[in-house]
């Protein structure tokens, strides 16, 4: 017995599937729940962080953390290692889209239907109307679409070029899609092999090796063969050859690493510009102030000194920003139309005490400077500023929230 990946839409009787599998083959079910836990136990981050790699909404601050392809590394080695554990498994869910095809005894499927199948299966299972259902589908398959191009590289998340086999479950009733799919698991090509058993033992070196490159700040692909790790550049860089070198010293000390070997990928002839994630330089820092031009020339100063930074114009959106996303530093004004700095910082400290507030202000006072520290701002500057002492506050603002974490 091998090992089944299935991968569906939403509202394809999925759960049904499942249960007649795991009657017709009595593999035992490995959900993105339970991947997830075992990640988050990895990697120290824990399953909610993990867990956020799923949503198909993406941090502002991505760009500069990386945190999406981190945990998608961390849940590779999650999978990797449950594979080099156990040949036999129903792994259900979007993790089925991880194993490499080199894995030849993983039968690869995936459930879909048309929309008006959909569409009434959602007002049955879920009890939707009709336009409910289909906001629910559609939110379904943005999140389908982003992880799908996240984890496997294409946009389509139903590319048959992904599969083995596609099932139309418009047209396949639930019994008899598990006995299709467990006549193709009995096929000799899915078997388990030494073949097939070496290759997962290179997915789990590629996944150990990723979940390194990546703590390192480092997005590029990587797979492996016979303990020969190859890494693919896909974003233009500036010096190719230092950030070669660079990724072979990282790489070549990894245990069961027998040679390293650098290629650059389609990716790299497009326009992106390969960036490097420095942990050690604050890389959610949320700006605030309603000077346009000063507060974007302001993040495009910060970011040449490798600092991560996003842009916002008024008290409302900070806020937002504050309920929606991470940040972690927030820089300041106080005078602005509307929800004003001081209230922010308010607001900001009493809903969000982990974040680091530096008011950052032309028209403050010195009874405002007594009351933003009263109210826990880490430190106040008073604008013109100078780009090293605001980059300095910013690092000791950023260590503070480091060690914090570190204790938590």
């Amino acid at each position: 017995m091998s090992v089944i990946s299935l991968f569906s839409g939403a509202f394809c009787k999925e759960a049904a599937v499942i249960a007649a599998l795991e009657t017709t083959t009595g593999l035992p079910v490995v959900r993105d729940a339970d991947l997830t836990d075992l990640a988050g136990k990895l990697s120290g981050l824990g399953p909610d962080k993990i867990g956020k790699a799923f949503s198909a909404k993406t941090s502002v601050f991505n760009k500069f953390t990386h945190e999406k392809q981190r945990a998608v590394a961390w849940l590779r080695l999650a999978l990797a290692t449950r594979l080099a554990e156990e040949e036999r498994m129903l792994l259900a869910g979007y993790c089925a889209l991880l194993p490499p095809r080199e894995i030849a005894h993983v039968l690869r499927v995936c459930l879909i239907a048309d929309a008006a199948f959909r569409r009434a299966a959602a007002a049955e299972e879920a009890g939707f109307a009709d336009r409910d259902a289909q906001r629910a589908l559609e939110r379904a398959d943005e999140d389908a679409s982003l992880w799908t191009a996240l984890a496997a590289g294409s946009k389509d998340p139903w590319a048959p070029s992904l599969y083995d086999m596609v099932v139309p479950m418009d047209k396949t009733g639930v019994d008899e899609a598990g006995v299709l799919i467990a006549k193709h698991l009995a096929d000799p090509a899915v078997r388990v092999t030494d073949a097939s058993k070496a290759c997962v033992r290179d997915f789990l070196l590629a996944a150990r090796v990723e979940t390194v490159v990546t703590g390192k700040g480092h997005d590029v692909g990587v797979s492996a063969k016979d303990g020969v790790v190859i890494l693919t550049i896909n974003k233009k860089v500036l010096l190719l050859d230092r950030l070669e070198n660079e990724l072979r010293g990282i790489v070549g000390k990894i245990e069961g690493v027998a040679d390293v070997v650098t290629k650059v990928g389609k990716g790299y002839y497009q326009t992106d510009i390969y960036r490097r994630a420095d942990f050690e330089m604050p890389t959610k820092v949320l700006l605030v102030d309603d000077e346009r031009e000063f507060v974007q020339t302001l993040s495009e100063r910060l970011s040449m000194r490798e600092v991560g930074s996003h842009a916002v114009f008024d008290g409302e959106s900070a806020l937002r920003m504050m309920a929606d996303d991470e940040p972690e530093v927030m820089v300041l004004d106080l005078k602005m139309p509307g929800i004003d700095g001081l209230e922010v910082l308010k607001r900001t400290k009493a809903e969000r005490p982990d974040v680091e507030v530096i008011i950052l202000t032309g028209h403050g006072s010195e009874a405002d400077q007594e009351e933003c520290m009263r109210l826990g701002a880490f430190a106040y500057l008073q604008k013109p500023v100078d780009i090293e002492k605001l980059s300095d506050t910013l690092k000791r603002a950023n260590e503070k929230v480091r060690a914090r974490k570190a204790t938590a």
